[in-house]
């Protein structure tokens, strides 16, 4: 017979990697939805041209995971398909996340514009639409964690 001792001590174990699991799955679903809403620069459609030095991808690849700490500067990364960067993210959630807090940032300069709507390609912006669908992502992933 399992003592009531042991029996807590699973279910309390059991608990944690639930909680790890719905916060690791949290912060992935929140990355890719930023990322596959992230606007590609197509200088073709400015009406002002590229600074020099652009290239496409610039802003899709500065997506930085900070974990109790808000990630500050870019990432150089350029990453027109975002693959390489929601990779990167994904690696840098601990192994243990619930209980930490966990930043996504983009620091770029012109990240503030775009949010604000000035891309063709993201007219409505894309952090603002992400945090509005945050308690359904956690309550679909925690809805998934119960079957």
């Amino acid at each position: 017979m399992t003592s009531f001792a042991v029996r807590l001590q699973q279910f309390a174990d059991k608990t944690n990697r639930n909680a790890d699991e719905l916060v690791t799955e949290v912060i992935t679903d929140i990355a890719t939805r930023l990322d596959e809403r992230s606007p590609v620069g197509d200088p073709s459609l400015w009406q002002h041209p590229a600074p020099k030095g652009y290239e496409p991808g610039t802003f899709r690849g500065n997506w930085q995971l900070g974990v109790g700490v808000i990630p500050s500067g870019e990432t150089g990364r350029i990453d027109p398909t975002g693959a390489e960067t929601l990779g990167a993210i994904i690696a840098s959630i601990p192994e243990h996340p619930a209980g930490t807090v966990a930043y996504l940032a983009n620091n770029v300069p012109y990240a503030r514009t775009i949010e604000d709507g000035h891309s063709t390609q993201a007219p409505t912006g894309l952090v603002g639409l992400t945090a509005i669908e945050f308690q359904e992502i956690v309550n679909q992933r925690a809805a998934e964690l119960v079957r």
